[in-house]
């Protein structure tokens, strides 16, 4: 495996670099019938393409998605579902400094030293310019989960760099460049004003939540659905940690408080974040990620070039600094691909199973 395919049942397989003619990625397992279109799946790249505020990288991509397989006559067919992304903003010469050298935090080394070779336009294959076709994938996921299950996806952020921002309603979260659950973003703003005018960058907190889970997705061990919650939310670019539910704050509970009792009429909180012994308990699935700075700054860094002398790297070109303020989208798609992954294992191994109790009710968001 080259580590380019996400899922076994509902497989999506993600394909081109950033600066290359077109992006996209192929979708194997989506069940048949379900209506889908371009519409369906463009409103959620919307909100992930560039060049959507000044607080972003100012790449003007239309990121329009077509689809080239899979569906027929408006439903889904069963087969391979293939969507395609065209590039039509690159600046592939802003990157012409960096061909010998490599970008301190950056995967430039260390794709340099795996294959031998690299493509330092934008990046190339390392950039979070393919969270594109992730969000797209997502899309798909996110719709079928929805009209099976009623489940939603709502991803907002929660800190960008030293500044913490509060929770106040989802309702603010599609009406502020930052994905941010308040009414006032002019702090924000203030500060992101003057991380550009310094040419630096910084870091931010994401957290995001799956309403209406079903009960029991998830498999033991090494399947546990939190376990691989875990490992897709890693997968996304410059994330450093994820927490689930209380995550380390745990640390500092006991266990008279920290289990979430239980009641006839629901769960009493959700420290665990949804998730019992890798297995969902129809609470919101809650979960959050760190994401380190950006790595192409305008600030003079150390670095070494490709002969291992020591040099100084500035890079230009249009990037994002904070490149967690487009991810709360990205977040949503690839949570939506986990459950997406578990829910079809749920009814491919115990779609029959009856259980005599029903599900306690959800607890309260």
């Amino acid at each position: 495996m080259s580590g380019n395919t996400f899922g076994t049942l509902f497989a999506v397989t993600n394909f081109g670099e950033s600066h290359g003619p077109a992006i996209g990625c192929v979708i194997d397992g989506c069940p048949p019938g379900m209506a889908l279109s371009e519409a369906d799946i463009q409103a959620d790249l919307d909100r992930r393409r560039p060049g959507t505020s000044k607080f972003v990288t100012q790449r003007n991509e239309p990121d329009a998605v077509e689809i080239l397989s899979g569906v027929y006559e408006g439903r889904t067919t069963g087969t391979p579902i293939a969507l395609l992304i065209r590039n039509t903003d690159q600046r592939s010469k802003d990157y012409g400094n960096i061909l010998q050298t490599f970008r301190p935090g950056h995967a430039d080394y260390t794709y340099f030293h795996k294959y031998g070779l690299r493509d330092p336009r934008g990046g190339g294959r390392s950039s979070a310019r393919l969270t594109a076709p992730t969000v797209a994938a997502g899309a798909v996921a996110k719709k079928w989960l929805k009209e099976k299950f009623s489940t939603t996806f709502h991803a907002c952020m929660t800190q960008i760099g030293e500044l913490p921002i509060g929770f106040e309603s989802w309702d603010h979260v599609p009406h502020n460049p930052f994905f941010a659950p308040v009414a006032d973003v002019s702090a924000l703003e203030a500060y992101m004003h003057a991380l550009r005018k310094r040419g630096d960058s910084c870091g931010a907190r994401l957290r995001v939540v799956a309403k209406n889970m079903p009960v029991g997705l998830g498999q033991p061990l090494y399947d546990k659905l939190d376990a691989d919650i875990a490992y897709t939310m890693m997968g996304l670019n410059a994330v450093k940690g994820v927490e689930i539910g209380a995550g380390f704050a745990s640390v500092a509970d006991f266990g008279s408080t920290h289990g979430d009792a239980l009641t006839p009429d629901g769960f009493v909180g959700n420290k665990s974040g949804g998730v019992l012994g890798g297995i969902s308990t129809g609470q919101d699935l809650d979960v959050s990620i760190a994401i380190k700075p950006t790595s192409s700054i305008l600030v003079p860094r150390d670095s070494i070039d490709t002969a291992g002398a020591p040099t100084e790297v500035i890079t230009k070109g249009r990037h994002d600094p904070c490149v967690g303020i487009r991810a709360a989208p990205i977040m949503e798609a690839l949570l939506a691909l986990v459950v997406m992954e578990h829910a079809l294992r749920q009814r491919a191994q115990c779609g029959d199973v009856q259980v005599p109790v029903a599900p306690i009710p959800a607890a309260a968001p």
